[in-house]
């Protein structure tokens, strides 16, 4: 099974900031859906609540550490390794944040999906530059503003080196 990670942050860091994104960019909004949809997707359960509602299209998967958690339309999962062993047979798994699951399970991530925002912002969540000798850029592609997103971006895909 692939697992992949999906992130946006800015140059300084962030993807966060009080259980939100800082910035509002529609485009990778919708790079998001594109790359998520019809795959299951895991996901902390602070990141849902900033969501606020299951993802349409995708099987969604909350990691929590309460035992008591029921929430309608996901299913609620008490570590990363639960998480993966429900979607083992799948082609590919999409974690989506927060930032406590990117950092326990990005040594088992085979491919990270980066929104690149070429903007600072305040925050208080982080997401560290991958380190060149793991990871490899496949994909990029940039972008300038227009007026749906006042930031110039980029997409970008990191495949773990062999």
């Amino acid at each position: 099974m692939k697992i992949s990670v999906v992130v946006a942050k800015s140059k300084n860091n962030v993807i966060g900031k009080n259980n939100q994104l800082p910035w509002h960019l529609p485009a990778d909004l919708k790079h998001f859906k594109n790359i998520t949809m019809g795959k299951p997707i895991i996901m902390g359960r602070k990141t849902f609540e900033s969501i606020g509602k299951p993802l349409v299209g995708r099987r969604n998967i909350i990691v929590s550490r309460n035992k008591e958690l029921k929430i309608a339309g996901c299913e609620i999962c008490h570590s990363i390794e639960d998480a993966l062993n429900v979607v083992k047979m799948e082609k590919e798994v999409m974690i989506i944040g927060g930032a406590n699951l990117f950092s326990s399970c990005l040594s088992r991530v085979n491919c990270v999906y980066l929104t690149l925002i070429d903007a600072e912002f305040e925050g208080d969540t982080f997401f560290n530059d991958l380190n060149v000798d793991e990871w490899q850029l496949v994909f990029e592609e940039n972008f300038s503003p227009d007026e749906k997103n006042s930031y110039p971006y980029s997409f970008q895909v990191f495949e773990r080196r062999r």
